[in-house]
């Protein structure tokens, strides 16, 4: 290949290097209710969103006090399946625990 060959192919992968976006993202949310224990919140920090301990215990405080906390931020698809798998994990064990997810 010639040079203007090269210089051809390098200007065409520059303009769609930058045609590609970030993706949006967006906040899944655990909601306070009356009936869902805190032991279960912090499982489900735990368990679905693969937190420790002490960052799970920070944010079902959050839930607790303000009425909601932010477990974590992902990808529509992903918050979208995470905000599922809580619903499941929640009806299983008979509790309300209010999931949903916004962008962010």
């Amino acid at each position: 290949m010639g040079d203007f060959e090269n210089s051809k192919i390098t200007n065409v992968l520059e303009e769609h290097e930058h045609d590609i976006a970030e993706p949006d993202m967006y906040r899944v949310l655990l909601h306070n209710d009356h009936y869902t224990t805190m032991d279960f919140v912090i499982e489900v920090l735990q368990t679905v969103f693969h937190k420790h301990l002490l960052e799970a215990t920070k944010i079902m405080l959050d839930v607790h006090r303000k009425g909601i906390g932010i477990a974590g931020m992902y990808t529509m698809d992903i918050a979208r399946t995470k905000t599922r798998q809580v619903k499941r994990m929640a009806k299983a064990r008979e509790f309300p625990l209010r999931c949903t997810f916004e962008k962010a």
